[in-house]
């Protein structure tokens, strides 16, 4: 039932889902989750100024793949047991209802962001639900649906940057997160009418004890890469001791998934030769768009001046692209079956947009700008949900929602890794100077320099990926 509400557009079976009001619901959910980061994209600079400045972006974005990071896997786990719509409607009103504490005012202080992280954890439950039913699609149709998944993705990166830009320029940066508050409430009202799924099984455990020990390590590592070589020497006490800890927590989550009765993680997926190239390629992805997406904005409005909405329109040849091509590779995929080719371009394209940005300078023109980030998102556009679609592919029946699972937390904590050391990148540049417009504009194509080699490796990986990229039960081979 789970893939035909989102594969048909028949009418369902007496009592069933209403197919195409419920594949929206879930669409608008998923579409609310990422316009929440885009919106907050644009805004960042002038958040940063009011939180502390340019050392603040890191925690901004961090504190949302946090959250996100570290309950994605045990949100899919639930949903497992509890059902798919429960989660989804009950993660949706959680998100809802944290947009509260999101208080326009002049007050706000770096010690109040602490009270989003109710949003941001339902936006990590609304995408972990979303993800376990787009999972239980055919085979066949993955692709087509992760490419129209990616179009949603790709629509939110559009307007988030456009709305998010005027709502800033027009009544300050406090107010963009309310954008999500008519989302949320038509996602609930379309799921909770038209989304009619079996009930599940309800005798498998949750793992909690493998939940809390993964976010430990994940807390932990998040804590080294944002404070090492800025708020603590990397010889410091502090960093040693987080390094400690993950190490730690790391080898006492495997011990235990090994000994675990419903694992949150299978490690018997590492044995897969597919998963275990695609999942580190994933999120060394997850780190490439975080350096780009969160410090593009802030390029745009310190080289040439822009305002929070010309800084959103000057970004749409990076997320037209990135939709049209994410689409169009989607289908072709699903017709053609044969993945390794476009996510082997990606990556390529990925290192040569990379190389152009790193040659920025302040009489680049806006025109040429257009085109390079035109080409980065072709590139992303070609890896992001593919990636996700090998993962899928290559897993058993009983371990697809799993391997979903994790190729979309090891994505969320490559993205945060990647902010984290961007912005350690782009203090040691602005080191000993004042981080005005001028010094940042300049700093920030010497920070993309960086992410050249690293989709290099991208594409060594890529040409890693065993010829045949599925489970010997899913069908033919997409190589």
């Amino acid at each position: 039932m789970e893939s035909a509400s989102l594969a048909r557009t028949a009418a369902p079976p007496k009592g069933g889902s209403n197919v195409p009001l419920a594949t929206t619901g879930l669409l608008i959910g998923r579409l609310l989750s990422v316009l929440d980061q885009t919106v907050v994209a644009i805004a960042l600079p002038d958040i940063a100024a009011d939180l502390g400045g340019m050392d603040a972006i890191g925690w901004i974005v961090t504190s949302y793949v946090l959250a996100s990071t570290t309950t994605g896997a045990l949100y899919g786990r639930i949903s497992d047991r509890f059902g798919r719509r429960p989660v989804f409607l009950t993660a949706v009103a959680v998100f809802v209802a944290g947009l509260r504490t999101v208080r326009p005012g002049p007050d706000d202080a770096p010690a109040d962001r602490r009270q989003d992280l109710p949003r941001h954890w339902g936006r990590s439950a609304v995408r972990a639900a979303h993800d376990r039913a787009v999972g239980a699609v055919p085979q066949h149709l993955r692709s087509r649906v992760q490419g129209l998944t990616g179009g949603v993705f790709a629509l939110a990166s559009v307007g988030g940057p456009l709305a998010g830009g005027a709502i800033t320029d027009a009544w300050g940066w406090r107010w963009i997160f309310y954008i999500n508050l008519p989302l949320g409430l038509l996602a609930m009202a379309l799921t909770a009418f038209a989304l009619r799924l079996p009930k599940p099984g309800r005798d498998g455990k949750v793992d909690l004890a493998g939940a809390v020990l993964i976010a430990g390590a994940t807390v932990s590592l998040l804590l080294v890469a944002e404070w090492g070589g800025r708020t603590y020497a990397w010889t410091s006490g502090v960093i040693l001791a987080l390094i400690g800890a993950v190490a730690l927590l790391a080898a006492l989550f495997l011990w235990w998934e090994r000994r675990a009765a419903n694992p949150l993680l299978p490690l018997r997926l590492f044995a897969d030769p597919t998963l275990r190239v695609a999942l580190p390629a994933t999120a060394l992805l997850g780190a490439l768009l975080g350096g780009s997406i969160v410090y593009l904005p802030t390029y745009l409005q310190a080289a040439y001046g822009m305002g929070a909405t010309q800084a959103g329109l000057a970004l749409n040849p990076y997320v037209l692209t990135f939709m049209v091509v994410s689409s169009l590779a989607g289908a072709r995929v699903g017709a053609s079956g044969r993945i390794k080719p476009y996510l082997l371009a990606g990556s390529a394209i990925a290192v040569l947009g990379f190389a152009l940005l790193s040659r920025l300078t302040p009489d680049t023109s806006y025109v040429l700008l257009a085109v390079e980030i035109a080409m980065l998102g072709a590139g992303f556009g070609l890896l992001m949900q593919n990636l996700v679609v090998v993962a899928q592919n290559a897993a058993s029946p009983a371990d697809l929602a799993a391997a979903t699972s994790a190729a979309v937390s090891v994505r969320g904590l490559g993205l945060s890794l990647g902010v984290a050391v961007f912005g350690t990148l782009l203090a040691r540049e602005l080191q000993g100077q004042n981080p005005s417009p001028v010094a940042t504009a300049a700093a920030i194509p010497d920070v993309l320099f960086w992410g050249a080699p690293a989709a290099a490796v991208l594409v060594a990986l890529m040409a890693l990926l065993p010829r045949k990229a599925q489970h010997p039960t899913s069908g033919e081979a997409t190589a």
